[in-house]
């Protein structure tokens, strides 16, 4: 009879570790998930990026738009060396939030957490409880780091050398797009932010002063055929709202393309003139949709730096 009672205990420890590693398991895999990444980021007043790095990869678009080595800065090359991390080979997810408080980044990739505490600490940081601190390009710009699991970590630049730790658990209010898209890339813009359009490049601040009255905007890249093409999704407060938004996107690009032919010049496959003067747009109930073709030699020029 003891020796019966002590095979129940043994089979009900084993059965509960099983439980308890398919559970961690679970939580892991959920975690390194988009949903799961962007559930860390602070949301209120953000603008969201998220990049799938891995389908751009496996798409062709990322050895399309990565400058070549040769051209990389030499700080870069000299990060690679040092840290064995290399984007265009082990970063595979990246969720990123603009604040008014600093940049916060939730990426899933393959890291080798011994190297990159060195390299920080090499660059005048400081590493304790595997969170790492160190300057950055200003005194406001302080970056840290720390790993939430093994393939994936939470950056953070911010005047809180700290900052990093506010991802360790998801966020109440999390980021949440308009729809998630299918798409690789994809931008989530509070219409707030593009009120002051005086920064943007040219030809695009027409476009930005008719999107500033949106309720929700969402910018995003994907694969169209043969070739590439960037989306709009809008969602505006009625549908009369949206009737109006879409005349005035038709009404923006017509007159992009007059300022260009007035100039005795024609729209540029190689540069925005000949993306932004392609776009076509319609309404759907409360939302606008948008399009703009991205031929190859648009993409080439963005990575080559000449855009």
């Amino acid at each position: 009879m003891k020796l019966r009672a002590w095979w129940v205990v043994i089979a009900l420890a084993i059965v509960s570790g099983a439980v308890w590693l398919a559970l961690r398991e679970r939580a892991q895999i959920a975690a390194a998930s988009p949903a799961g990444m962007l559930r860390r980021l602070p949301a209120q007043n953000a603008a969201v990026l998220f990049v799938d790095f891995d389908a751009l990869r496996r798409g062709g678009i990322l050895k399309l738009i990565s400058p070549s080595k040769a051209s990389e800065e030499p700080e870069y090359q000299a990060f690679v060396t040092a840290t064995g991390f290399d984007y265009r080979r082990d970063l595979d997810l990246a969720a990123v939030s603009f604040t008014n408080d600093g940049e916060f980044f939730v990426v899933k990739g393959r890291f080798d957490w011994k190297k990159l505490e060195s390299y920080a600490q090499a660059q005048g940081g400081t590493c304790g409880g595997h969170l790492c601190r160190m300057p950055g390009s200003t005194p406001e710009r302080r970056i840290s780091f720390y790993p939430l699991q093994s393939n994936l970590m939470a950056l953070a630049v911010s005047s809180d050398s700290s900052a990093a730790t506010r991802l360790h658990e998801p966020l109440s209010g999390a980021v949440q797009p308009l729809d998630p898209p299918v798409d690789p890339v994809w931008f989530s813009i509070p219409a707030e932010n593009l009120k002051s359009a005086e920064q943007l490049p040219g030809g695009t601040r027409l476009f930005a002063t008719a999107l500033a009255s949106a309720d929700k905007i969402l910018l995003s890249l994907g694969p169209q055929g043969q070739q590439f093409e960037a989306r709009l999704a809008v969602t505006c407060r009625n549908s009369t709202d949206a009737a109006a938004l879409a005349v005035q996107l038709q009404r923006a690009t017509s007159l992009l393309r007059d300022m260009i032919a007035h100039e005795n010049q024609k729209p540029n496959p190689r540069d925005l003139s000949g993306v932004l003067t392609a776009g076509v747009f319609e309404q759907a109930g409360r939302r606008v949709l948008g399009r703009w073709p991205l031929p190859s030699v648009f993409l080439e020029s963005l990575a080559g730096g000449t855009l």
